[in-house]
């Protein structure tokens, strides 16, 4: 089930939230667990072991790492056992075929593929997992005592299909005692609706503009940078969008996430971008695999081969193929040579920074969604004229009017412009005032178009049900 659907916004929706608000407080999470457990296994009953065997050996593991705390070899054991058995099930669940694959390939082999499908989210809450073990083994945080409380952190709907990553730590006070309000029930529906109509409006209506190019006989130059474009604002109101949903889902049930994007289009380096996307995943990867390899205070090597570790991680992280791999070592070359060479050059320019990020975002946005590298080489050199592509094509045009309105307004979308400018509208009371009233309009008509976009059959995939 996804957030941009029929069933989920008018049946599963109203149902939990009667539920979870008619439940008295000591079983809301018990509701929770059981409305995220039921959503889970919408498409694939099957899966849910995979969730309850994570959740299962988190919630022991846990207990024993702080019940022998001071036998530190005994606690570390248990951690380290904790990881193995959640990075054991992703490895085996996500990339086990890579794997076999590229060993088929170094041998001359032909082992069997073992063609497992992967579990929706696994990516996501194997890293909540690991995020709370190893957090009670350093003793940041107690162990959960209650397996239906820990069990609502990591099955938790709103959060697990896409993130943000929600670490034990940011919600365990809230796992014992939240409160619910009306204004923040105001605020978590508004930040749903504006998601909403951020994925089916935005991302869906691009998301036909790339397959129409990906089938087109007639490309060019400038279609390949339409495409690029398209792309990169495709997956920013994608995923955004189900952030933006997931936050707003969990204010609703008064929970409070954290932010997951911070407009990173409008960043002057590849450094600022990653500060912006995605930043829970880039938070974690810092506290947990860049800090304690040491970080930057080590010796240039090392420094090097940790930042290269991380990306290469995090490439990974996203898919298990070898286009995830180089996209994430791409910004490691990019991360360490601004740092080296030329970040203070671009803090001088702006023009010179706004270059070189349309050129950093649409290489590696093209090298994101390329299917294998040898084509994904052949796009990024077609960008540049490389390929004997003609510079223009009837195509190009034709759908470049198209969709002219709708790309206008992503990419103003993906800036703070709109935010700014409601902000100093609504800075006199009067203006406020209509502002107030207008608002709760604007979100009904944004829901009854995302609805009837919905209802229509409209293209709705969700890119990150691959990661």
């Amino acid at each position: 089930m996804v957030f941009s659907s029929i069933p989920f916004l008018y049946y599963f929706l109203p149902a939990v939230i009667a539920v979870y608000f008619i439940a008295p407080k000591r079983l809301k999470n018990a509701v929770l667990l059981i409305f995220s457990l039921g959503f889970y296994a919408w498409g694939e009953p099957r899966f849910v072991w995979f969730m309850l065997i994570s959740i299962a050996q988190g919630y022991i593991l846990g207990l024993l790492i702080e019940r022998f705390r001071e036998k530190k070899a005994l606690s570390r054991l248990f951690m380290i056992l904790s990881c193995l058995i959640s990075l054991g099930l992703l490895v085996y669940c996500k990339y086990a075929d890579f794997f076999i694959t590229n060993f088929n390939v170094l041998t001359g082999l032909s082992l069997p593929l073992l063609g497992i499908a992967l579990p929706i989210g696994i990516s996501f809450y194997t890293f909540q997992i690991l995020s709370y073990t190893v957090d009670v083994w350093r003793g940041t945080v107690s162990a959960q005592k209650n397996p239906i409380d820990l069990g609502a952190y990591v099955a938790m709907f709103p959060q697990l299909i896409a993130g943000p990553i929600v670490r034990y730590s940011d919600i365990a006070d809230q796992l014992r005692e939240r409160t619910v309000s009306l204004e923040k029930i105001s605020a978590g529906a508004r930040r749903f609706v504006i998601g909403l109509a951020k994925k089916v409006l935005i991302a869906n209506q691009l998301g036909e503009l790339i397959s129409v190019f990906k089938a087109s006989g007639d490309k060019s130059v400038l279609y390949m940078w339409i495409y690029a474009v398209a792309y990169s604002i495709h997956i920013y109101f994608d995923f955004s969008g189900y952030s933006d949903m997931a936050i707003g889902l969990g204010k609703i049930f008064g929970f409070d996430f954290p932010e997951n994007f911070n407009y990173p289009f409008i960043s002057k380096s590849a450094t600022e971008f990653w500060r912006r996307w995605h930043m829970t995943l880039g938070g974690w990867f810092r506290d947990y695999v860049y800090i304690p390899m040491g970080g930057n205070r080590v010796s240039k090597p090392r420094w090097f081969l940790n930042i290269f570790t991380v990306w290469f991680l995090t490439g990974f992280w996203h898919g298990a193929a070898w286009t995830f791999i180089v996209w994430g070592l791409f910004f490691a070359v990019l991360l360490v040579a601004e740092k080296l060479c030329y970040l203070k050059y671009l803090e001088k320019s702006k023009f010179l920074a706004h270059i070189y990020k349309i050129l950093f975002v649409a290489v590696s946005f093209t090298l994101f969604d390329s299917a294998s590298l040898s084509e994904a080489f052949r796009n990024i050199g077609a960008l540049f004229g490389a390929g004997g592509l003609p510079l223009v094509s009837a195509e190009a045009f034709y759908n470049l009017r198209s969709y002219a309105v709708i790309l206008i307004i992503g990419i103003i979308g993906s800036t703070p412009l709109i935010k700014k400018l409601l902000a100093r509208f609504a800075a006199s009371p009067k203006r406020e005032k209509l502002l107030n009233i207008a608002e709760p309009i604007a979100l009904v008509v944004l829901l009854a178009m995302s609805t009837g976009y919905l209802v229509d059959g409209s293209f709705n995939p969700f890119l990150y049900f691959r990661f």
